[in-house]
């Protein structure tokens, strides 16, 4: 069965920001006196919310002071060097002229993610935005996917959450969804076939090659 339901991760699916992420790293361990992570090292963190991706680089005792630093330069830059992914407005344009549900899915606080994609011009093509702080769960908890679905009124059944990373592959099949996967973020085609995906397209325009002329489901 085709699915009529899209839950869209936003970083590294939807949207490119990891320069401004790294830039926004690169200022908060500076701050602390820590050493800066490369490019590919806050590449390999982000995707589980911030404090987990900081962990990677800060101390415990000191990843509250991260926080607090990283918190007030996202909310100077927030809209910052964001860009719509390659293909990205077409499929959404195109999965919202066919009457699929459409959603983001996100370990973004949810206020950022609604700006940015409001910043971006798909709002209109995606009008639910769920992230971090607006429910009391990040994925891959299953209660988050289940939010979602019902915020949308459609079955997991007939769902799939497109992501780029483990996390969301976890996502989706903790909360009954397929894993449909690109590799333009956090992680490559084997890396994500390895976590479980069900599907790794080469990029967006490639899922809505998959999906022309074949009808969504409907029940």
């Amino acid at each position: 069965m085709n699915p009529r339901a899209f839950l869209f991760d936003l970083d590294g699916t939807l949207i490119d920001e990891f320069e401004a992420i790294h830039r926004r790293y690169v200022h908060t361990l500076a701050r602390l006196g820590l050493q800066p992570p490369t490019a590919g090292q806050v590449r390999g963190a982000v995707g589980g919310g911030l404090a987990n991706g900081l962990s990677h680089f800060v101390p415990a005792g000191r990843l509250d002071e991260a926080l607090r630093v990283y918190r007030a330069r996202w909310a100077e830059t927030v809209l910052d060097g964001a860009r719509l992914m390659p293909g990205a407005l077409g499929l959404l344009a195109e999965l919202r002229g066919r009457g699929a549900a459409l959603a983001v899915i996100t370990n973004k606080p949810g206020p950022a993610s609604r700006a940015l994609c409001a910043h971006l011009g798909i709002s209109a093509f995606i009008p639910v935005v769920v992230g971090a702080e607006d429910t009391p769960w990040l994925k891959p908890r299953p209660e988050l996917a289940a939010h979602v679905l019902g915020l949308i009124g459609a079955p997991a059944s007939e769902a799939v959450l497109v992501g780029d990373s483990p996390y969301d592959v976890q996502a989706a099949h903790n909360g009954g969804l397929g894993a449909w996967c690109v590799p333009t973020g956090t992680h490559g085609e084997a890396e994500l076939r390895a976590a479980g995906a069900d599907r790794v397209f080469a990029d967006l325009a490639a899922i809505g090659r998959h999906l022309s002329g074949m009808p969504l489901s409907h029940g």
